[in-house]
């Protein structure tokens, strides 16, 4: 076991966990926030992205002795009103069906809004990649992140 400082949402956590505990797991169980979804433990399918340093992570594959002093953000420190423009473009495009996914969807559209704020669709499409929805909301989604991209300053 070792102690870690997570920074995480902008506030700093403490932690004590095994250096090969995935991200994952310390958000969930040591920290408590639950917005961050397992989905395959692998990286394969994206419904735990967080943000590491504004880059989407599969918080499954990133371990918390690799976070080091990087700033962390999951869907609940994505906007303080929990409403942030990508939610919003969410709900108008009504892009959930089971939901599971969502977070991670969110995070890695984010992710590259963050990095280029008026992508093609084309880059939406290639960006996205790699977050699966088993609900086939692809068109929606691809929908959602247009309109931001296009309301984007």
């Amino acid at each position: 076991m070792a102690v870690y400082k997570i920074n995480l949402n902008g506030k700093l956590h403490t932690i004590e966990a095994e250096p090969d505990m995935p991200l994952l797991w310390a958000i969930r169980d040591l920290i408590g926030l639950t917005g961050t979804k397992y989905g395959c433990g692998i990286g394969s399918c994206g419904a735990c992205t967080v943000l590491v340093d504004s880059a989407a992570k599969f918080s499954c594959r990133t371990l918390v002795s690799e976070v080091g002093t990087a700033k962390v953000i999951t869907i609940e420190g994505l906007s303080k009103s929990g409403l942030h423009p990508l939610q919003k473009a969410w709900i108008e495009h009504d892009v959930p069906q089971c939901g599971y996914c969502q977070t991670g969807q969110i995070m890695r559209a984010a992710s590259l809004l963050a990095k280029n704020p008026k992508p093609t669709q084309a880059q939406i499409i290639e960006s996205m990649d790699g977050n699966l929805c088993r609900c086939g909301t692809y068109v929606r989604i691809l929908e959602a992140v247009t309109a931001v991209a296009k309301g984007a300053k």
